[in-house]
């Protein structure tokens, strides 16, 4: 082929150089292939050429200007041309027909590992279907994987910075290493308050000591206070009415409280040192909790989360803000006793007997309200506070196409005591689901779109301290990476009923979800979804709680503004699982509490988390629902305008109107709508634009934070999970109009910035207001 090429090159360029070009004519090298005769003469000018002289030739010297013309060629070279000019077209069209064709490849012989190879690149390269993915999930994510697993986390006392709390660090870090996810750690130095070893905290009646407690609030104040005793039932709000209406002075008294799963101590603690108490004493009634009645009780009373110490800043080593303290840390003592220690207590401090509603079940105790008559009860709190490092541990399954959107997973892994329900089953849970994803992704060809990360907290005993300073200390980095937060802390507290908390983003998903996940007990007929059992209901109202405060989620959603979700198995009828913060936190109690069906709730708990990440990770487009937040924040704004209503009833306040925050609801409306349709009208395999949408969804909830107050001062700052004058509750609580009115601007802003935020671009803003 080269050959032909470089003949028809060779002819083409005699052609073309056989003849010489001068400026004015054009003369060949040939020689006998033309002769004179062919000249032809060209006049240039009439005025040229003297009509007397003789003519000259064309080329002759001293002849005038001329132009010969190009010979004329033969017949054999114009074959030669067009011959020429056709090779060179089929030479062209064959390379290129050459280069752009595959030929067939010749096949090859594989040995048996090269076998095994190829079918694994198969596998690697297949599509699976949510069926699929689901459905390997349930294979890899078992009771007896589970119950294995327990068996390596479980730890008789694991407090945050202990020495068990390291070697449960390690034992995760090594798993995620094995399972090829890039372990990290998280480093803080966070203060914390512990019991004193070598002054022990002391609570006396008179001059008689009623018990020096081996349990302890943390972030108590400490000192020592004396006053008259005083019973207060749980503390409520509703409680301490009723003891104002009685005629009962609080101010400068000691009041005993009993503990319940309805109000955080740190709650009970604020409400009654809002009414000048000096100290507080907290107990496990019989009525409620059936233990000894020398069960040692522990907790914290910071009423917040994170180091109370560096409010809003993380607590790294190299960090050097001023020494501030949280709003939230009470000022009066608070300490736990024994229900013998409260028995000794109520017994002696007479005065009025108590509403029905605040009898306990202690024996002998008449449950008198106390007061002036009773005798003063001294109460000394001698906690220290101890500079503690504490590591968070991760691990990450990256995104085939999105990886720097993520989902986190994430379990506590301290406890005071074993912590069974608390922390081990959720520490179990998370590195189950960690390695039964792995494997579907190296094994099974499960390719998610975006990046799963996996979570070990530390210090979650003391107000989820662990996570909350990783958010404070990445609070810009999160921002629209972090999509969601699913929490596996108290997963299995019973058996009976299923109960979530979560953002309004999440609802529809985890309805989906329970649609899909088996009943891990079956609570009747076989084969039973978990949706059947709340089918034919209200969904929210039989499924969702409001998500408080201790919720190891909160921060997330309160604080960072990530649509975060919380659930659990609990047993039916049941406020709350009795054992938290006791030694009573173990194997034996929580198997009781679940029928001796650990491991079948803890797979369906898993189940449903993992289905909860997977779809999340695996579809096109976000499975966050703003429709359904327009639901809620329609029935707070509808509380509001009747609640506004009523305060400008006599006319004083004109201009104190719910119209504008209707407007800015409107808006809302207006923009999820709009962006369902533009999402109808997606094309999902066009990446850019599904990223488009995804990223208007993930504005939602973090647009939701107020904008107007101070991480320091106000930590939660979302309009409706938050707490303090910011937030939509707070409007319905307030007498004085003028800050109602500040209350109400700030939150219709904020109300209308997160409409504008999700609504699309700039030009598409929809400010009526």
């Amino acid at each position: 082929m080269a050959a032909a090429i470089n003949q028809a090159r060779s002819a083409l360029s005699k052609m073309f150089n056989s003849e010489q070009y001068s400026h004015f004519t054009l003369q060949s090298d040939g020689e006998g292939d033309e002769d004179e005769g062919s000249h032809v003469e060209v006049r240039l000018s009439d005025d040229v050429v003297d009509n007397h002289a003789p003519s000259e030739q064309v080329g002759q010297p001293g002849g005038s200007p001329s132009y010969r013309p190009r010979p004329q060629q033969n017949y054999r070279k114009v074959c030669y041309l067009a011959l020429g000019t056709l090779f060179i077209f089929i030479i062209g069209y064959l390379i290129g027909y050459v280069s752009h064709h595959s030929p067939r490849k010749e096949p090859i012989t594989c040995d048996s590992e090269q076998e095994v190879g190829v079918a694994e690149e198969a596998i690697v390269e297949s599509s699976l279907s949510w069926n699929d993915i689901t459905s390997l999930l349930a294979q890899r994510l078992t009771p007896d994987a589970f119950n294995s697993r327990l068996s390596d986390v479980e730890q008789p006392d694991h407090a945050a910075g202990s020495r068990a709390d390291g070697i449960l660090e390690y034992h995760v870090f090594d798993s995620f290493k094995s399972l090829e996810m890039e372990p990290w750690t998280d480093v803080h130095y966070v203060q914390l308050q512990t019991a004193n070893s070598q002054k022990p905290n002391r609570v006396l009646i008179g001059q008689e000591a009623v018990g020096q407690p081996k349990g302890y609030l943390a972030y108590s104040a400490t000192g020592k206070a004396q006053g008259k005793a005083v019973y207060g039932n749980y503390g409520s709000q509703e409680d301490l009415m009723l003891l104002q209406t009685l005629k009962v002075e609080l101010n400068g008294t000691v009041i005993l409280l009993r503990a319940t799963g309805q109000i955080s101590l740190a709650q009970q603690v604020a409400n009654v040192a809002a009414l000048g108490v000096s100290a507080v004493l907290i107990y496990l009634d019989p009525k409620d909790y059936k233990f000894q009645p020398t069960t040692e009780l522990y907790g914290h009373v910071h009423l917040g989360s994170g180091d109370p110490f560096t409010p809003g800043f993380p607590s790294f080593n190299h960090t050097k803000f001023p020494r501030i303290q949280s709003s939230g840390l009470p000022t009066v003592l608070a300490q736990s006793i024994t229900a013998a220690s409260a028995a000794k207590i109520l017994s002696r401090i007479g005065g009025l007997e108590s509403p029905l509603s605040f009898k306990g079940s202690l024996d002998n105790v008449k449950y008198t309200l106390g007061g002036a008559s009773s005798e003063d009860v001294t109460v000394e709190v001698n906690n220290v506070l101890q500079d503690t490092e504490i590591h968070n541990v991760f691990g990450v399954i990256k995104g085939f196409t999105e990886p720097d959107q993520y989902v986190v997973l994430g379990a506590q892994r301290d406890a005071w005591g074993p912590g069974y329900a608390k922390a081990t089953v959720g520490t179990t849970l998370l590195l189950e689901l960690a390695r039964a994803v792995s494997e579907m992704v190296h094994t099974d060809g499960f390719r998610p779109r975006r990046s799963l990360v996996f979570a070990s907290w530390s210090a979650g005993e003391y107000g989820s301290v662990g996570s909350t300073e990783w958010l404070e200390g990445f609070f810009s980095s999160l921002d629209r990476r972090v999509f969601t937060y699913i929490s596996l802390d108290g997963v299995v507290t019973g058996h009976g009923e299923f109960k979530a908390s979560a953002s309004p983003l999440l609802y529809s998903l985890l309805e989906s979800t329970m649609k899909e996940v088996k009943n891990p007990i079956g609570f009747g007929e076989s084969g039973k979804s978990l949706y059947d059992k709340v089918s034919g209901v209200n969904f929210e109202k039989a499924v969702f709680e409001p998500m408080k405060m201790e919720d190891s989620a909160y921060p997330f959603l309160a604080f960072s503004g990530i649509p975060s979700l919380s659930f659990r198995f609990v047993s039916q009828g049941s406020e709350a699982y009795p054992y938290y913060g006791t030694s009573l936190d173990n194997k034996d109690h929580l198997g009781y509490a679940t029928a001796h069906r650990l491991s079948s709730l803890a797979t369906g708990a898993g189940l449903v988390a993992g289905q909860l990440a997977l779809r999340l990770v695996h579809d096109h487009v976000l499975r966050l629902d703003v429709q359904r937040y327009r639901t809620v924040l329609s029935q707070s704004v509808v509380k509001i305008n009747q609640r506004l209503k009523q305060v400008t009833r006599d006319g004083s306040a004109e201009s104190l109107s719910a119209r504008w925050l209707i407007m800015a609801l409107g808006s809302y409306s207006r923009a999820a709508t709009d962006l369902n349709t533009d999402l109808l009208n997606t094309d999902l395999t066009d990446t850019l634009a599904c990223h488009n949408i995804n990223d208007r969804i993930m504005r939602v909830e973090h647009n939701l934070l107020s904008p107007y107050v101070s991480p320091k001062e106000v930590p939660f700052r979302h309009l409706l999970f938050g707490r303090g004058s910011h937030t939509l509750a707070a409007l319905l609580e307030g007498e004085d109009r003028e800050v109602l009115r500040t209350q109400l601007a700030l939150a219709t802003w904020t109300l209308q910035g997160c409409a504008n935020a999700f609504s699309g671009d700039i030009w598409d803003s929809d400010n009526q207001i």
